[in-house]
């Protein structure tokens, strides 16, 4: 072999050691990146924490799907239908106020998002262990006594049910739960719980779910390099490094007589100087027989590099990039996307959010804490339209009504202005009031007690 061919399998050698993955025939491209090969719990966990976008994408996401709360109702209701609460959905309102039920689901949620699931936990007034199946709890809704989210880091599989006669042959047969195992507050609380008191909260229901932040992680890693590199080189170019020249008449011995120090020492000195000169800003360095030059570098704007990531990552979440950021640069954009997501956080809670509200409902109900009926979720619509917009749009169907006059052609009725306002139509007692009437009404209201003849006591 000739020594040109040694050197180039030397260099290719010496490459595939710095850049794995990089000389095969397919790429690794997260060995080449630096992304990790598979995005666990902590790695999400630590994305929603110290990543703003990340966290924006989560809460963001949370905060329009429960932007109010429902109503659990007994019967599903029509539209404009004016039944008055019952009893029993006042005792549930009121019994869910008190334990703060729909805001720990809402928080279950989150972290259902940032994890591959999450878990309610159902602690219940039936006198048994966590570990141990409910049956029956008694004291009807005051057996609910507290719902509690969990993290998946919090909340394992400790043991699977794996005989294939069992109904539940295939799912969790035991959870082992360690509150202190995420975030930084030391909880008591080491469980095994049976999953009768644990409602999990996932796309299907299962362990098997995915974190809204997998698909767009490496995304957030690359603003984080890109956030990171460009604050550092402004620092590093604020206060940048010294390149030191020594003259070529200098003289070691005279510099150790000016330091007080020995030749030897000279180097030792000169490093604590620059050391000390680097600690501030406001820091002076005196040298002798040498020239201390800065070290300037030019950064390129980040801006261009940040706008690609930044897209990718509201595109695996399905969020408009100005919804992501609070940015608002046109209103006509704006608009559009918010009616966009609108209905992506729409289709969201129908899909996600209400499937599992009703898996913890029937929870309820098959424990005797709520007894059986037609359960119903009542929920404003995200997508409906605002009163400003209805009011603007019952405003151009006048206009349009103006225009069309000299047809004799009516376009759009009064009723069906009032109805796009979501008014009733008049009554004709309403629309036809008799001015002669009016007119007595006027002078009525305007004559004065004293202008009245007295009257005999």
């Amino acid at each position: 072999m000739s020594a040109r061919h040694m050197l180039v399998n030397a260099v290719t050698r010496t490459l595939a050691g710095m850049f794995p993955g990089f000389f095969t025939p397919k790429h690794n491209h997260y060995a080449d990146f630096g992304y990790p090969e598979q995005v666990t719990f902590d790695l999400a966990y630590q994305a929603y924490t110290r990543n703003g976008i990340g966290a924006a994408g989560v809460n963001k996401t949370v905060e329009k799907t429960w932007q109010d709360a429902p109503w659990l109702q007994e019967f599903a209701r029509d539209d404009g239908d004016d039944t008055p609460e019952t009893k029993l959905e006042k005792e549930i309102r009121d019994r869910f106020a008190e334990l703060r039920v729909w805001q720990q689901l809402a928080e279950a949620e989150r972290r259902g998002l940032v994890g591959a699931y999450s878990g309610v936990i159902l602690r219940l007034a039936d006198g048994k262990q966590f570990r141990e199946p409910v049956k029956r709890v008694p004291g009807g809704l005051s057996g609910l006594v507290e719902v509690i989210p969990a993290w998946e880091g919090q909340l394992k599989v400790s043991q699977w049910d794996t005989d294939e006669r069992s109904a539940t042959y295939g799912q969790p047969k035991m959870f082992s739960f360690n509150e202190a195992a995420v975030g930084d507050a030391v909880q008591p609380r080491t469980l095994e719980i049976h999953p009768d008191r644990i409602v999990i909260w996932s796309k299907d229901g299962s362990v098997n779910g995915r974190s809204l932040l997998e698909p767009g992680y490496n995304d957030l890693l690359t603003l984080e390099k890109i956030s990171g590199a460009g604050g550092e080189g402004f620092w590093k170019n604020a206060k940048s490094g010294l390149s030191l020249e020594i003259d070529k008449d200098a003289k070691i011995e005279d510099m150790a007589r000016a330091m007080g120090v020995q030749p030897e020492e000279v180097v030792d000195r000169m490093d604590e100087q620059v050391e000390s000169f680097n600690k501030g800003f406001d820091k002076s360095i005196l040298l002798q027989g040498i020239t201390a030059k800065p070290m300037q570098v030019t950064l390129p704007s980040p801006e261009h590099f940040w706008a690609a990531p930044l897209q990718s990552f509201a595109a695996s979440i399905s969020m408009p990039m100005k919804i992501l950021v609070g940015s608002q640069s046109g209103e006509r954009a704006s608009t559009e996307d918010a009616a966009e997501w609108n209905k992506t956080a729409m289709s969201r809670r129908t899909g996600f959010t209400i499937p599992n509200i009703m898996t913890f409902v029937r929870r309820l109900v098959r424990f005797s804490i709520l007894p059986e009926r037609d359960w119903h979720l009542d929920w404003a619509d995200l997508t409906e339209t605002s009163q400003e917009a209805k009011i603007a749009l019952a405003d151009k169907m006048a206009d349009v009504n103006q225009k069309m006059k000299d047809t004799g052609e009516v376009v759009f009725t009064p009723e069906e202005m009032r109805g796009v306002t979501g008014r009733e139509p008049l009554s004709d007692a309403e629309k036809y009031r008799d001015d002669e009437e009016d007119d007595a009404d006027a002078l009525g209201a305007i004559t004065k007690p004293e202008d009245e003849p007295a009257k005999a006591a």
